[in-house]
């Protein structure tokens, strides 16, 4: 994600991504769009249109697995809360899962941050401020709440718990973010936990907007587009969003009446169309190589898997799909109209983007031949990417 260290007052107009040092593609949406590999010569950077010359320093992802991911900071004052030198690159892996554990004793309780890759350096929060000294025992008696994070990205960071059990007030969310196709229902899950829950009547989901540095804050009315459901026993609010619009992205959050809670982040919810992208050209000549790509605003969630269309006719591809289609050698019976969809939402799919190729004979063809189904077509250039 391309971020900043500050909030804009104005919106970006585009976010532009590099890869060694090769412009990519710039779109709205600051999430990157593409797979990335842990292939240590190649760099990724962004910038935000119109400020190309202040680029972010240059990363790479030396390796991933399931419990951590390191990444290479071209410029060292990335790493800075890492005690590194600001001279010369530096490497961070951060974990990929962390919580906090509680250990009662008699009259205290102990907390310790667990990370899924140790060593990891991390930061305590109370009551949703940085706590600068290190954590001692806390009082059984306590009614505050804790959270830790990994230092330098709170983004990374564990459930809110209460240092003496059910004496506080926490709310913790299922999902921090949510990227969703547009067409498609959303689920957003809170867990609530408070000493005067049952007390309390008056339960609000809140939508949260961004305008420059001012927060501007809506309940969200039950409608045929949102609804609620309650677990109480649970006590796992879930608000239902059906069929979203792109006007849905936004940050949400939920709390009882009389509660402070509604300034601590939500989920945040992004809704993207799904098109198709299509490198170098959309007019090619026979030989040439083409890629196409199925693309979104952000990377979906638990959705990794895609399919084809050719002139509205599935196509029959390996058993491993991705986003990218690459046709190594294009002939005429590769042009036409290509559509994609998730596999797991086949009715959101695409609008269509022809590819046009030039044979021999310097005609351009614009479908393939009659009477050929496009799922009978022999793909014998066509690979499909992906990262091992």
């Amino acid at each position: 994600m391309c971020s900043t260290a500050c909030t804009l007052i104005d919106r970006p107009a585009a976010y532009i991504w590099y890869r060694n040092p090769e412009l990519l593609y710039q779109d709205r949406s600051p999430w990157y769009q593409e797979m990335v590999t842990s292939d240590k010569t190649v760099r990724y950077s962004c910038a935000i249109k119109g400020y190309e010359a202040l680029r972010a320093p240059a990363v790479t992802v030396e390796s991933v697995s399931s419990t951590c991911f390191t990444v290479s900071y071209n410029d060292g004052r990335m790493c800075l809360y890492n005690h590194t030198s600001v001279k010369g690159p530096c490497s961070i892996t951060y974990p990929t899962e962390i919580y906090v554990e509680k250990t009662p004793r008699k009259d205290h309780v102990k907390l310790s941050c667990n990370t899924s890759c140790p060593p990891t350096t991390t930061q305590w929060y109370k009551n949703g401020k940085m706590h600068e000294n290190p954590l001692q025992p806390i009082p059984n008696t306590s009614q505050d709440n804790f959270l830790c994070a990994v230092s330098g990205v709170k983004e990374l960071q564990s459930d809110e718990v209460c240092a003496a059990d059910k004496s506080c007030l926490t709310v913790n969310y299922i999902k921090k973010r949510i990227c969703a196709l547009e067409g498609s229902s959303v689920n957003i899950s809170s867990k609530y936990s408070s000493s005067n829950y049952t007390k309390s009547k008056a339960k609000h989901w809140s939508r949260i907007i961004w305008n420059g540095e001012k927060e501007e804050r809506m309940n969200v009315l039950k409608t045929d587009h949102f609804t609620y459901n309650e677990d109480q026993e649970k006590q796992i609010h879930t608000l239902s969003i059906k069929s979203v619009k792109q006007n849905d992205s936004a940050e949400y959050r939920f709390r009882l009446q009389d509660d402070n809670t509604s300034q601590k982040p939500g989920t945040v919810l992004i809704v993207t169309d799904i098109k198709v992208k299509i490198s170098p050209s959309t007019e090619v000549t026979e030989g040439d190589g083409v890629k196409l790509t199925c693309s979104t605003s952000c990377p979906l969630t638990n959705n990794k898997n895609y399919i084809w269309y050719l002139n509205d006719q599935l196509l029959q591809l390996p058993e491993h799909q991705n986003k990218h289609l690459v046709l190594d050698a294009v002939t005429t019976q590769h042009a036409g109209n290509y559509s994609c969809a998730v596999n797991t939402q086949r009715d959101v799919r695409s609008p269509e983007k022809t590819l046009r190729v030039q044979s021999s004979s310097l005609k351009w063809t614009l479908a393939a031949a009659a009477g050929v189904g496009a799922a009978l077509l022999v793909f014998t250039s066509l690979v499909i990417c992906c990262i091992r």
